[in-house]
């Protein structure tokens, strides 16, 4: 396969940088019709690659030396051509020194593709001529940046992964030369990034501006425009045995597999509201994702994900550009990407799995069966229709073939061992050796100090497999559901016209109502969607016998798959069937009568309505929306705070507004008890520390099961930032009067009524200027900021843990002065976030 292409490549298109497969001639830039950005990586350098192929190789390189010029008036990507050209050209001298050392090829090489290396670096380090040290995303090879004749030094963004991948590849020629200022330059390239990440997340976003440092898109996630720049953090302390590089990386990492990673998904989110998801689709470049996460030795999660991926190649044929998370085609091309492969030979690699053969041949027949075409391999433009691009791109031969050799070969076929090589991204190899070449650095770096790092998730080793998974169903145990939820040609035994054999199904449960009727299959009532509870055990136990597995997700949202064939019988399947399609009625019907966010307008001096805290509604009492005045009252923490007993101060509560910290009871039992105390309102503070309506969807707080129409004051829930507010507000003021309502008041027409002293203290009671504290409901109420399908993020019943109130004023808490600067900053932040996003 590979002769087939690099032969067509040679006898059509050499010394053109590509191949158009379909129309058999070279892809010369400005010769034919412009690509836009993608032809950004064509430089007129010839790029191409072998294979395991040691006297073309040296012929190869020959005609590299005489045929290839890098003194061209063409703009390039800085990031394409290091990684595809200068990454070729130092793979080129790795593998020619390990020839010429072996003492039979390449007998004749003086380091000609070291000394090309170096001069294409030198012609890209203009482009790290910025403030920032991140490079400009473009540059002319012979002029530079930011001359009349460059054609380029005007952009001002980049992408993260575009200024994170340079450090092999730089680092690399600093230590084959002695010349350390490309090292350097990378390095501080780096540094940056690193100063720049959200510092609560720990995330990056995907572009970034190269002079400001400010980010331009707040997203992330593993894939498109950061994927590499994790990458290289990690192969960085592989090659060059720097332990702050790994450091960094884990820090990453641990923020990706709290946020970003959903096994088997791996979903974008926004960095200042890391729980939210940021996209609903997956892009194909993530597929390299898993391998990385074996050589981090995180081997479990990376098997998940490997399954996805490798179901939706075999539902589609191949990977899409992107595709949605129940696995639909989104963008339908494929570009022939090596990534998935990749993954598949690293899985190989690290458990000897049989398994990961057969995913290789997988791989192999498709693109023999759709793929190739009379003059080599030809991207598909729509793997739904089977139809072609005119394209074959360098990554192709460089990576596709690489990864599928070394996955079927045997030691004896390698003339080299490949342990002793780092792959770039682009899989050119890089020897390990270099750790031990000195360096220096000439370049002032940003390297953040040593304190500030945390050890704590510092890592130095792998985990053995064999000790790790020493049950050999284990990996076959994390496929099988992701399989029957992915897999085309899993069986259907039922002809259903919404395909649910076919499709993952997910949604957001916001009853925990339940009640039970039958166990599926013996003749009684089966167990229905709207009594189902996620926490009863019985419950859960009727799902496995319908062949359904419940998957908490970390933002508290309940994931259901279907797989029929692991029904105990086929009545419990069809059982199991009913109970999801009864379920996605149930959400659809939950979704579009869910109540908006509820309004906390903190109304007493010195506040006078100028804060305003969003706040989630209940399912039960006084709904809000159909009172014109609201419910305003001062408010008291009732004992106990949780709420779930008898309040033992109700002397306090009768005629306030109480305040109950979430956990250990339903809501409806602390509605209930408030109630009985006298209260005429009720506040649930989140025990959850950190918890934000900024990062956390809203939700409504549902019954316990029985019939509510009791309970008749309102209660709403704040989230622990903003409780936080209201409860400092307390404790410093001690009488706090809050106004509960569906909206804010506008204080331009509301009059606000004050006690003698109140007044007297603050006679601008009459103040319209606009609201600079707290945030406006108005604000927070939109579905893209507050996740207005105010559906539950948590399982219904409330936290185990207890937080005890505390109503004296520690030296070290913050004021309600400085807990306001910070709500202010993260909306400046949040308000600059969602204007990226439009």
């Amino acid at each position: 396969m590979f002769d087939h292409a690099y032969q067509n490549y040679m006898d059509h298109a050499y010394p053109a940088d590509e191949l158009m497969p379909l129309t058999c001639r070279g892809r010369v830039r400005g010769l034919e019709p412009s690509r836009g950005d993608i032809d950004d990586a064509l430089g007129k350098t010839k790029i191409s690659c072998l294979l395991n192929k040691t006297t073309e190789f040296e012929d190869a390189v020959r005609r590299v030396l005489s045929d290839v010029r890098l003194d061209n008036d063409i703009v390039v990507s800085v990031f394409e051509t290091n990684i595809r050209v200068l990454g070729g050209l130092l793979g080129g001298h790795s593998m020619a020194m390990m020839l010429k050392e072996g003492g039979q090829h390449m007998q004749w090489y003086q380091d000609e593709l070291l000394h090309m290396a170096k001069d294409l670096g030198l012609r890209l380090l203009p482009a790290f001529n910025t403030s920032s040290g991140l490079p400009y995303p473009r540059v002319n090879l012979k002029y530079g940046v930011r001359g009349p004749e460059t054609r380029t030094g005007t952009e001002t963004d980049t992408c993260t992964a575009c200024a994170g991948t340079i450090i092999l590849e730089f680092a690399a020629l600093s230590r084959f030369t002695g010349d350390p200022v490309f090292e350097a330059h990378a390095r501080r390239a780096l540094d940056f990034l690193w100063e720049k990440r959200q510092r609560n997340s720990n995330l990056v976003g995907t572009t970034i501006n190269i002079h400001s440092g400010e980010w331009v898109r707040r997203d992330s996630g593993v894939g498109a425009g950061i994927d590499s720049y994790y990458e290289y953090l990690l192969k960085a302390y592989i090659l060059l045995g720097d332990d702050l590089f790994l450091q960094r990386f884990n820090i990453h990492y641990a923020s990706i597999m709290k946020y970003i990673s959903q096994p088997p998904l791996l979903l974008d989110v926004h960095i200042h509201k890391p729980l939210l998801p940021a996209r609903t689709w997956m892009d194909s470049l993530l597929a390299f994702f898993p391998g990385l996460q074996v050589l981090k030795g995180d081997i479990r999660p990376a098997i998940e994900t490997h399954e996805m991926l490798y179901q939706v190649t075999k539902k589609h044929n191949f990977l899409p550009e992107a595709f949605t998370t129940d696995f639909r085609v989104h963008w339908a091309q494929h570009p022939l990407r090596p990534e998935f492969a990749e993954s598949t030979y690293f899985l190989y690699k690290a458990t000897g799995d049989p398994y990961y053969l057969e995913a290789g041949r997988t791989i192999l027949d498709n693109l023999n069966r759709f793929a190739r075409v009379p003059c080599g391999f030809a991207a598909m433009k729509d793997v739904r229709t089977g139809s072609h691009e005119d394209r074959m791109d360098s990554f192709f031969l460089a990576e596709m073939f690489k990864y599928l050799f070394l996955l079927f070969a045997e030691a004896e076929d390698l003339p080299f061992d490949v342990e002793d090589y780092v792959f770039t991204t682009e899989a050119h190899l890089l020897p390990l050796s270099l750790s031990m070449a000195p360096h220096s650095s000439t370049v002032p770096s940003n390297r953040t100090l040593e304190e500030e790092l945390d050890d704590s998730n510092f890592d130095w080793t792998c985990p053995n497999t064999r000790l790790l998974f020493p049950d050999p169903a284990f990996p076959r145990n994390l496929r099988e559901p992701i399989r029957s939820a992915v897999d085309k040609s899993c069986p259907r035994p039922y002809s259903l016209a919404s395909g649910f054999f076919s499709h993952i199904f997910k949604f957001l449960i916001l009853h925990p109502l339940l009640l039970l009727f039958r166990e599926p299959g013996i003749g009684r009532p089966p167990l229905r969607a709207q009594d189902f509870m996620a926490n009863n055990p019985e419950h859960l136990e009727l799902l496995r016998r319908m062949g359904v597995s419940l998957i908490h997700l970390k933002d508290g949202r309940v994931q259901l798959v279907q797989h029929a064939t692991q029904a105990v019988s086929a009545v419990a399947a069809e059982d199991g069937v009913r109970f999801m399609q009864e379920m996605m009625e149930l959400s659809s019907q939950q979704q579009k009568e869910q109540l908006p966010p509820r309004a906390i307008q903190i109304v007493s001096h010195p506040f006078f309505g100028r804060v305003v805290l969003t706040a989630g509604p209940a399912q039960f009492g006084t709904d809000l929306s159909k009172s014109s005045t609201g419910v305003r009252g001062f408010v008291t923490v009732a004992e106990p705070y949780s709420g779930c007993t008898e309040i033992t101060n109700a002397e306090y509560v009768q005629g306030h507004i109480a305040l109950l910290q979430r956990g250990q009871c339903m809501f409806a039992e602390k509605a209930r008890h408030i109630q009985k105390a006298g209260a005429i309102g009720g506040i649930v503070i989140d025990d959850n520390e950190g918890s934000s309506s900024d990062t956390a969807p809203l939700f409504q707080m549902a019954g316990d099961g029985r019939s509510t129409d009791d309970i008749t004051l309102p209660l709403l829930f704040l989230f622990h930032k903003e409780g936080s507010i209201l409860l400092e507000a307390l404790k410093e003021y001690r009488e706090v009067e809050v106004l509960l309502s569906d909206k804010a008041r506008d204080r331009e027409y509301d009059t606000w009524t004050f006690s003698p002293s109140q007044e007297e203290a603050s006679p601008m009671v009459e103040d319209t200027s606009p609201v600079e504290e707290g945030r406006p409901l108005e604000e927070e109420a939109s579905p893209a900021e507050a996740g207005a399908d105010l559906s539950q993020p948590k399982e219904d019943r409330d936290s185990e843990r207890r937080k005890e109130p505390e109503r004296d004023t520690d030296s070290d808490s913050q004021s309600v002065d400085e807990l306001l600067a910070d709500w202010q900053e993260d909306l400046e932040a949040f308000q600059q976030m969602e204007k990226d996003e439009l």
